[in-house]
């Protein structure tokens, strides 16, 4: 689970930071109220493409440890249909 929120985290103050920068750029030259929504749909686009490039190290952990999880549950489902047949 560790690997789950730090790459969460990660994504989150991403996004936050490319949200704060294109706000802070778009306060400068346009009346933020009409842009809100434009904001953050290009911040969420643009956090997507960095997330993409730079968190790749922590996606890869992430679907590691998802793998791993994946595989010792199937192997107590397996020991338990085994420990089944024996009876």
């Amino acid at each position: 689970m560790k690997a789950f929120w730090i790459y969460t985290l990660a994504r989150i103050a991403v996004f936050v930071a490319v949200y704060a920068a294109i706000w802070g750029l778009a306060s400068i030259w346009y009346d933020i109220s009409l842009l809100n929504l434009a904001v953050l749909l290009v911040a969420a686009i643009l956090s997507a493409v960095i997330s993409i490039v730079a968190l790749g190290g922590l996606r890869d952990d992430l679907a590691r440890n998802i793998e791993q999880r994946a595989s010792r549950i199937a192997d107590r489902i397996e020991e338990s249909r085994s420990a089944e047949d024996v009876d």
